[in-house]
């Protein structure tokens, strides 16, 4: 099918996202191919495990197809996007949960959707260019996928900087924040996807695994947890600004105010809960109100349709964002879907 190529190979299950012209950026068509392919491997005694990765160079999966959901919005189809995200939350879920072992092969670019599919894998792989961020807030959206669930788990207040302000992680930060595993140079994968399709043993990830290096955020933890720990996105932007960070302030200021308040409470909210489908749940009650509700039309607008990089946020400042504005995005949703697998 477009998009991704699904097939068997030797003890392996292959998953092939093959759009490398859009950073891999995930359809819904997509999305609905992993999880029947998924379905079709559970019970297969030929398929030992399952193996995910991305054609091109640039991204392992920068995304989802955002600018199909902006067409179906501004033409007043929210639906659209609430049952694309359900199907998308379902197959997140089924990869944590999958009873064989999954494998991610994670290169360049691994943002927003491309987390959901790698990062819930048993046995997620990174290479030197590897790059991990859930940038959503950038777009009037906030960590989803489960990503929430993630950042959440991650060292300290890692989780809520790392949300809040969209960073990108190299491998070894990615590993110690809990979005990889294993670090095998790009020039090896070749060898361990033939390995792992040969033998169907996860053991070939190891033989080949090589210390990552030096972890760059968690030199910088002791501010992380002392600023983001601060009870308020406001709070957090005006200690910032007070110390002179300047990129954490920046980023503070220029993503969506409603998104960065809602997603300092759905990490908050993730250490609450105690299963993925849960925080799944949480995030699914913004996601399903973000486009008549909150800013993410408009942040699609500038960031991929005009790309004039100017949002006109629906709050000016992260002051404005009421604890009611707040709520009122993430109260439940009457007939939410079950993300339980």
């Amino acid at each position: 099918m477009s998009g991704i190529r699904v097939r068997t190979e030797g003890r392996a299950g292959r998953l092939t996202l093959d759009r490398p012209q859009a950073l891999n950026a995930l359809t819904w068509d997509m999305v609905r191919a992993i999880g029947a392919a998924l379905d079709r491997w559970a019970d297969d005694p030929a398929v030992a495990l399952v193996l995910i990765d991305a054609a091109g160079e640039r991204a392992f999966c920068a995304g989802g197809d955002l600018a199909e959901m902006y067409r179906t919005a501004r033409a007043g189809d929210y639906d659209y996007g609430r049952r694309f995200w359900a199907d998308e939350y379902r197959m997140n879920a089924r990869i944590a949960a999958y009873p064989k072992p999954v494998v991610a092969l994670m290169q360049g670019f691994v943002m927003g959707g491309g987390v959901g599919i790698g990062c819930h894998a048993g046995h997620r792989v990174a290479g030197e260019d590897t790059r991990v961020a859930m940038p959503e807030c950038a777009v009037g959206l906030v960590p989803d996928v489960g990503g929430s669930w993630l950042l959440a788990r991650a060292p300290g207040r890692l989780g809520e900087y790392l949300g809040m302000t969209g960073t990108r992680m190299g491998p070894a930060d990615a590993i110690a924040c809990g979005f990889a595993d294993r670090f095998v140079p790009r020039a090896a994968w070749p060898e361990l996807a033939a390995a792992l399709c040969a033998g169907g043993d996860v053991a070939a990830i190891g033989a080949l695994a090589q210390p990552p290096g030096p972890a760059p955020l968690l030199a910088e933890r002791a501010r992380i947890d002392r600023l983001f720990g601060l009870d308020t996105a406001a709070a957090i932007a005006e200690a910032a600004a007070a110390e002179g960070w300047a990129g954490a302030a920046a980023a503070l200021a220029g993503n969506s105010p409603l998104s960065v308040c809602c997603a300092l409470a759905l990490v908050r909210g993730a250490r609450r809960v105690d299963t993925l489908p849960e925080a799944l749940g949480l995030e699914y009650r913004f996601t399903a109100r973000s486009a008549e509700h909150g800013d993410f039309v408009e942040g699609i607008r500038a960031a991929i349709i005009d790309k004039d990089r100017r949002p006109r946020w629906r709050h000016r400042a992260l002051a404005e964002v009421s604890e009611a504005d707040i709520a009122a995005m993430l109260a439940p949703v009457d007939g939410a879907p079950d993300f339980a697998v």
